[in-house]
């Protein structure tokens, strides 16, 4: 079972075919309750989805405050899609923090905190869920405790799977000023511990190193992949950065001791993004985009190494460069296209900011990133990337005031997501890369999260382990695999219907609820490219194909209708490949 969340969005019952026998049928619309943030599907069964609907609860520990989070609702469709049940389990979290719903395997699990102020423990706690009735089946069971020694203490965890998705995994980084250390707990289907918590840590300052990655793998070795930063001097006098320098990549074995440290410095190359797999009981494969020069602005090629997991040695090398002609412009950019906002005084305002901030060091440029990688039948893989941007800017607006009223100011901060080009490749089975597709695409996703009383220029964000990523919601891309076939779906402006190869010129996409759903097929063997249109978000609520569960050939996917003066009304909807 692999398992990709989805925020949901409403949806009028409905049929859409695609010609390669692939279909969408959306269920009824129901309402979200007062206050909730969002709904995502989190496992499906033979006899429906169960989705999570969102509200805000306490998230981060400190030993002198917290951060919130989001609660949620147990909320169950069966497989028309009609809602059969919801369940808030208010009673039984009295006294405790909602964390999440978690599937593993064919059991689903509620998980929840609780945080003694007087210990300064954070005790982490999981009951089994009764898919049938949404209740719970049994007594709390106490999972992990973290103990929160000093001022400075601040945990971050998050519950994963292990390589091959039959176990949970909890994950969590112990953070404070002198001291960076990572602890990972494996447990089984009746959340017994199988083996004995691995604890890790490393010399590296926490300000200095962000844990980007995390692979548990078959044999219980620990893969750490982290970015590493330094400190460099800015423009202006007594200005300091963190600047991005390298990766780290360590193994470590079931005992915490670290058994081997990979090699990044690789002829001279600088990786700026990575992503590790473990083939089937088999190596690590590392992939890798990577610069020619340092704080390179362009992407200059593809790294695929096999890596030994016991020792750490390369196995096999190879290389493909990337001519950046082949990638669009600047994300951030607007066109001519009359479908498509014009950029305001303050949006440019917020451009210029941004591109000041970039050249200052304080941000990342523009880079792609991995996304997905698919097995196939012939012991290769297919590796998906996409192009992709995440700032956060503040800003302040003033209105005058009437009737001898004075005038206000207003502040609204915005998290901006850039979603480009998707990139995809074929490794064979000997580790070389086969053949190479780059389709253009540019959508620009605009989030209110806030407001504050003081402005702020703009502030770029990486990939960190532990931060959450539920957002964005309508951009990006889903990815389904069937009968030798790769589909991808995602909102695009019903203009690029004919863009499909790298150099053709994208229109931008701003306003999703006026886009169209594309599937872009590609054959696994042969690389060719193939796009039709999926069905319209102007027909019905907007879609989110980036996130969602994949069960077998189905996949379940929403869309959400966000209301001015009522409340937000959602469905799920299930594409099936045939």
């Amino acid at each position: 079972m692999k398992r990709v969340f989805l925020f949901l969005c409403l949806t009028v019952p409905g049929i859409v075919a695609l010609a390669q026998k692939t279909s969408i049928n959306w269920g009824d619309e129901f309402k979200l309750r007062k206050g909730s943030t969002d709904l995502k599907v989190i496992f499906a069964d033979n006899t429906g989805a169960y989705l999570q609907e969102g509200h805000m609860a306490m998230k981060s520990y400190f030993v002198v405050g917290a951060s919130f989070r989001e609660s949620g609702t147990l909320v169950k469709v069966d497989k028309n899609l009609a809602e059969v049940y919801r369940n808030d389990f208010n009673r039984e979290l009295r006294g405790k923090e909602f964390e999440q719903f978690f599937a593993c395997q064919d059991k689903l699990f509620l998980f929840a905190s609780d945080y003694s102020k007087r210990d300064k423990t954070l005790t982490i706690y999981a009951s089994a869920v009764d898919k049938n009735s949404g209740d719970l089946t049994g007594e709390w069971k106490t999972v992990t405790v973290f103990q929160l020694n000093e001022k400075s203490d601040d945990v971050n965890f998050k519950i994963d799977y292990n390589v091959d998705s039959t176990k949970i995994l909890i994950v969590s980084s112990m953070e404070g000023t002198e001291r960076n250390e990572y602890k990972i707990q494996e447990l089984d289907q009746q959340l017994k511990a199988t083996a004995k918590p691995l604890i890790i840590r490393n010399e590296f300052e926490p300000k200095k190193y962000e844990l980007e990655d995390v692979l548990y793998t078959n044999d219980r070795s620990v893969v750490l992949v982290g970015r590493m930063y330094e400190y460099e001097e800015g423009k202006k006098k007594k200005e300091k950065f963190l600047d991005f320098t390298n990766y780290n990549i360590r193994i470590y074995n079931d005992k915490g001791k670290q058994k081997a440290e990979v090699n990044t410095g690789i002829n001279g190359k600088w990786l700026s993004n990575t992503k590790l797999v473990q083939e089937k009981n088999k190596d690590l494969v590392l992939a890798a985009f990577y610069s020619n020069v340092k704080k390179g602005k362009t992407i200059d090629g593809l790294l695929v190494q096999r890596i030994n997991v016991a020792d750490g040695k390369v196995v096999s090398t190879s290389d493909k460069q990337i001519n950046n002609s082949m990638l669009s412009g600047d994300q951030d950019k607007g066109d001519d296209d009359d479908d498509d906002k014009e950029d305001t005084k303050e949006d440019k305002k917020k451009k210029e900011e941004l591109k000041k901030m970039q050249e200052e060091g304080e941000g990342f440029s523009k880079y792609m990133q991995f996304r997905k990688i698919f097995y196939t039948a012939d012991n290769g893989l297919v590796i998906l990337a996409e192009r992709y941007d995440h700032y956060v800017t503040t800003s302040q607006s003033y209105s005058s005031g009437v009737n001898n009223m004075p005038g206000q100011w207003r502040s609204t901060t915005s998290s901006i997501y850039l979603s480009g080009d998707l990139m995809m490749c074929k490794v064979d089975a000997s580790g070389n890369i086969g053949w190479l597709q780059i389709v253009p695409k540019k959508q620009r996703e605009e989030i209110v999260v806030g407001s504050s009383t003081t402005p702020a220029g703009g502030m770029s964000f990486g990939m960190s382990y532990f931060r959450d990523q539920g957002r964005p919601f309508y951009s990006g891309f889903g990815a389904l695999q069937a009968n030798g076939n790769i589909q991808l779906l995602f909102n695009d402006n019903r203009k690029n219907i004919s863009v499909t190869q790298a150099g053709q010129k994208a229109k931008s996409i701003y306003r999703f609820s006026k886009s169209d759903c594309f599937v872009l097929n590609i054959d696994e063997t042969s690389g060719k490219v193939d796009r039709k249109v999926f069905f319209s978000n102007t027909d019905i609520p907007t879609a989110m194909p980036r996130l969602g569960v994949i069960i077998g050939n189905d996949m379940y996917l929403v869309g959400k209708t966000d209301r001015a003066l009522s409340k937000s009304k959602v469905a799920v909807g299930k594409i099936t490949i045939k």
